[in-house]
């Protein structure tokens, strides 16, 4: 409880009177374990939110999708998920490197129902559950420090259309990129990237890019 707590969230719970209704949160919600029913709904997520802190001690939060499944439960403490190739920036992967504290923040939109995480991550090219995700480049591993169910009622209620056709599927291609055929970006790219412009049609623009992706065509 002290742990979970500092003199900053007291300050609020004593001002809004909610010193016991926290502690008597705290007490009936937070676990330490991944119990069966959490398991069955990380596992059934498509998409979360990762928190992560940067050298400058600044929090970066990430979007994480995948198709259902992505994310695993590998015992009651220990979470895996995958890195898939992104904008080159490394932002989550790198900030884990150096700072293990993430929070993991996994809604689901359709019901609502949300479960929240805080962990110590680590970060490895070489783990032997790589070979498990298609397409990975990474894979993430999360020890779990405290993980609940929290409160729905601001959540709104949406209907999932479609997974996303980029996320990796074992034995079918992966649609390239269409922001890696961006004008200023093409000397930058790695050498594996640098046919994809011309196999897309050619370069374009920031702007192109930018409306491409405000129509649902990236």
């Amino acid at each position: 409880m002290d742990e979970f707590y500092g003199k900053q969230h007291r300050a609020f719970q004593q001002q809004f009177e909610t010193v016991k209704l926290a502690n008597a949160v705290h007490n009936n919600i937070v676990s330490h374990e991944i119990d069966a029913r959490h398991k069955d709904f990380i596992e059934s997520r498509d998409m979360f939110f990762l928190s992560t802190i940067d050298h400058r001690g600044y929090p970066t939060c990430s979007y994480k999708g995948g198709h259902a499944g992505f994310i695993k439960a590998l015992d009651q403490n220990t979470l895996a998920f995958p890195s898939y190739d992104g904008n080159g920036m490394f932002l989550s992967m790198g900030n884990i490197s150096l700072n293990s504290k993430v929070g993991m923040l996994l809604v689901d939109i359709e019901t609502p129902h949300r479960i929240r995480i805080h962990g110590n991550a680590s970060v490895s090219r070489d783990d032997p559950l790589l070979a498990q995700f298609a397409g990975a480049e990474l894979v993430v591993r999360v020890k779990v420090l405290e993980i609940f169910v929290n409160c729905s009622r601001y959540i709104h209620q949406y209907q999932k259309l479609a997974d996303s056709r980029y996320v990796p599927v074992q034995g079918k291609s992966t649609p390239l990129p269409q922001w890696k055929r961006i004008d200023g970006l093409q000397e930058a790219l790695p050498s594996r990237d640098q046919h994809i412009a011309q196999s897309l049609g050619g370069t374009i623009t920031p702007e192109e890019y930018e409306y491409m992706v405000s129509q649902g065509q990236a």
